[in-house]
């Protein structure tokens, strides 16, 4: 058993605290926002509920045993005083991050291992330079109590034995580690989805169809088949011959990566910021954070123990 500190408490933050207490972990978090800071109990019992009530976890996992694993301290001193992992699940901004590692390089001990749940951004010129080879991306995917996906990615001075020790660490919490001999911006999944993003965003600035358009597609053409034949194996199914085709015959030129969206501007600019705020693409009917999260929790549970019953095709 370790002790984690977890840096940042929003919407990972919080819910990796939890992935970590139940793998016998002791666990402290933090964060900057005292009111974020103080809504993730409410956040974390919730998830622990549902995990129970669907029998995703077992029934000696009590509110009060999670609240006694979980320790919300006010100070980043406090909560990374001794211990041996720091999660590091703070907003996407260099120079946040940069800070964050300046104060943690004062406080940690020398052995201690900073994984950062980074998405996109390249955080190892951040670091301080003796903090190098102890610092390795852990990369989790929300909900992380219920994805099983993780990516872990070393730095150009990461010592291959941090990058096993948190490799045998996730597998041990019952999760899949995929790991990156180098840092592959965006992993795998995440630029998958990306390349997703980037056309639906074109239409949906260009006014050629509606947020319920997207997702009705996606879930009645693309959910469907992915947890079964995932994209290589669908392929397969369809035929390398017909992927060819299509190909050859596209008559539209994907659009090109760009930096904002204007209809997600203009949905921030109006404080349409998604699940939290109530509203974001779509109006979520004054429900809580925590009833969404519950709702989207309980599908997600009752889809992944049919999948585990249905296997997917698996070649060679």
């Amino acid at each position: 058993m370790s002790t984690v500190a977890v840096i940042g408490a929003g919407t990972m933050g919080h819910a990796l605290a939890l992935v970590y207490a139940l793998g016998g972990h002791r666990v402290r978090l933090t964060d900057t926002n005292a009111q974020t800071l103080a809504r993730a109990p409410a956040l974390i019992e919730t998830a622990r509920a549902t995990l129970a009530e669907t029998g995703e976890i077992d029934g000696s996992w009590s509110a009060p045993r999670i609240a006694d694993a979980i320790a919300c301290t006010a100070t980043l001193e406090d909560t990374v005083r001794g211990v041996d992992v720091v999660v590091e699940a703070i907003i996407e901004q260099p120079e946040a991050k940069r800070t964050l590692y300046a104060q943690l390089d004062a406080l940690l001990a020398d052995d201690a291992i900073i994984a950062s749940n980074t998405s996109y951004l390249d955080v190892f010129p951040l670091v301080p330079e003796r903090r190098q080879a102890r610092t390795v991306i852990v990369h989790w995917y929300t909900p992380p109590y219920l994805v099983d996906l993780v990516d872990i990615a070393p730095g150009p001075n990461t010592d291959p034995a941090v990058v096993e020790h948190m490799r045998a660490m996730v597998e041990a919490l019952g999760k899949v580690p995929i790991g990156f001999r180098t840092l592959v911006t965006g992993y795998v999944a995440n630029r998958i989805q990306s390349a997703i993003t980037t056309e639906v965003y074109r239409l949906l600035d260009e006014g050629l169809v509606t947020p319920d358009d997207v997702d009705k597609s996606v879930i009645h053409g693309l959910a469907l088949r992915m947890p079964i034949v995932a994209v290589l194996a669908k392929a397969d199914f369809t035929g390398l011959p017909l992927q060819q085709d299509a190909l050859r015959n596209r008559t539209y030129t994907p659009p090109p990566p760009r930096d904002h969206s204007d209809t997600i501007d203009r949905l921030v600019a109006e404080g349409r910021t998604g699940v939290m705020a109530g509203r974001g693409f779509f109006d979520w009917g004054g429900r809580s954070p925590e009833d969404l999260f519950q709702e989207r929790d309980r599908k997600l549970i009752a889809l992944k123990q049919a999948l585990r019953k249905i296997g997917r095709m698996e070649g060679s």
